[in-house]
């Protein structure tokens, strides 16, 4: 009976000591599923962010021509889309040369496509005006009865000074004299009128009569006539453009006949078309100067520089009664370029009469301080949107409250979403959004990244 009673124990003590001795070895395949171990918050948060971003190696962002800046707050303004055309500026762009006498044409020396400035010739006519011919032989009769009549009175002074006659017979030699230089005046400023030069005129007062003029470029009235150098170092306000010719050679005109159309494209209009119910709103928009942005038809981004905002100068009060819409003009300024051939200057202007324009016309101011993105830096999911601001390779998308967005741009509130100073990403928003989505599903690299549809 002693012996059971310590046989026991110790059989019990062997089975329990076996068993511990079995379950320390075996513990690595039993213990993690008893007790599991937590994965550090670090790794945690890696899981959790890798949903939202995704790594691109500097070839990829290449290949997506990537645009990436630091935003900083601005005004904006939410604005309505327009049509509008460029147009000439009335009493500015063009100019018409007409005969101011009747002639023939005998020389043609500007022709359609020549750059002139003012005071060079543009044509020749040999006169077959009576009024001109007679007002310079009157000229000539004026001339030589001036010339008698000062003889005259110098003479009737001499006797006055040797005291041979009385100082009162002075009088009337004096009087004729002004009569004559009266005269003389008249006649010279009646032909100056009739388009004769200073040193043709001076021709005529001699009796030599004048049987051909050339017309010249007119001076303009907004700049001065350009003098001296070639025609690339003037400025282009004071260069016409011969735009039409029309006339020939050996054909006849008569006085107020036009001769040729000049035109200068420095200082253009750029027309809108409005409804009457946004008058009030473009009146306002001209009252305050309030900056309108033009977008021009056919032009290739980078061949000039940007053109800065235009303001609206005056609205028309006559509404179409076919469009039942008016005109706005915005004045625009010109940007030229110049070649050389046959020896002369030529323009190319930046706009021309007849292009077609977009205006992005302000009508509600959305914010002091908003972010302003490209149309292509956000994109869309169900309720939410996102932006990416890039960190190094990584890319990582961040969810921003969207105030306005057109085709063009995308207005974003500035409530911390996208961090102060953050590079954020301009474009390939949607592209980026598919790539971490693929790359979260596990299907490795999106087969549509690097195609924006």
């Amino acid at each position: 009976m002693k012996l059971r009673r310590w046989i026991t124990p110790a059989i019990t003590v062997a089975v329990l000591g076996g068993a511990g001795a079995v379950a320390f070895t075996t513990r690595d395949m039993w213990v993690p599923y008893l007790f599991p171990a937590k994965k550090p918050p670090a790794a945690e948060e890696a899981k959790h962010g890798s949903a939202d971003q995704i790594k691109l190696s500097p070839q990829a962002q290449k290949n997506l021509k990537l645009d990436v800046d630091v935003l900083a707050p601005e005004p904006y303004w939410r604005t309505m889309l327009i049509p509008g055309v460029v147009v000439d500026r009335p009493g500015e762009s063009d100019r018409g040369v007409s005969a101011r006498l009747a002639g023939v044409v005998t020389k043609i020396h500007a022709k359609p496509g020549d750059t002139v400035a003012a005071g060079e010739p543009l044509v020749s006519l040999q006169l077959v005006s009576e009024v001109v011919q007679g007002a310079q032989r009157d000229l000539a009769t004026a001339a030589k009865d001036l010339a008698i009549a000062t003889a005259d009175r110098d003479r009737v002074a001499k006797q006055v000074a040797d005291r041979i006659v009385a100082p009162n017979t002075l009088v009337e030699p004096e009087n004729k004299v002004k009569r004559a230089v009266v005269q003389v005046q008249g006649v010279r400023k009646q032909l100056g009128a009739l388009g004769l030069s200073k040193e043709q005129i001076d021709q005529a007062e001699m009796g030599e009569l004048v049987t051909e003029i050339t017309i010249p470029a007119p001076a303009r009235g907004d700049a001065p006539p350009a003098t001296g150098g070639s025609l690339a170092d003037k400025v282009p306000a004071a260069v016409y453009e011969v735009q039409e010719l029309k006339v020939t050679l050996g054909e006849t005109v008569q006085a107020g006949q036009a001769l040729v159309l000049l035109a200068n494209h420095q200082r253009l209009y750029v027309e809108g078309k409005a409804f009457k119910s946004e008058a009030s709103a473009l009146a306002k928009l001209a009252e305050g100067k309030v900056a309108v942005k033009a977008e021009f038809d056919d032009e290739t981004p980078g061949e000039w520089p940007e053109q800065p905002p235009l303001t609206v100068h005056h609205l028309s009060n006559v509404v179409d009664p076919e469009t039942r819409t008016f005109a706005f003009y915005l004045p625009l300024d010109n940007q030229p370029r110049t070649f050389e051939r046959d020896g002369k200057t030529h323009f190319v202007w930046r706009y021309r009469p007849g292009q077609r324009v977009r205006l992005q016309v302000p009508v509600e101011k959305l914010g002091d301080a908003v972010l302003v993105l490209p149309a292509g830096a956000v994109v869309r999911e169900g309720a939410e949107a996102y932006a990416f601001v890039q960190n190094g390779d990584i890319f990582v998308r961040k969810a921003v409250r969207v105030l306005y967005q057109d085709r063009t741009a995308v207005v974003l509130a500035d409530d911390g979403s996208l961090p102060g100073g953050a590079f954020v990403v301009k474009n390939q928003a949607a592209v980026l959004n598919r790539a971490i989505k693929a790359q979260s599903a596990g299907g490795g690299a999106d087969p549509h990244a690097g195609h924006n549809h």
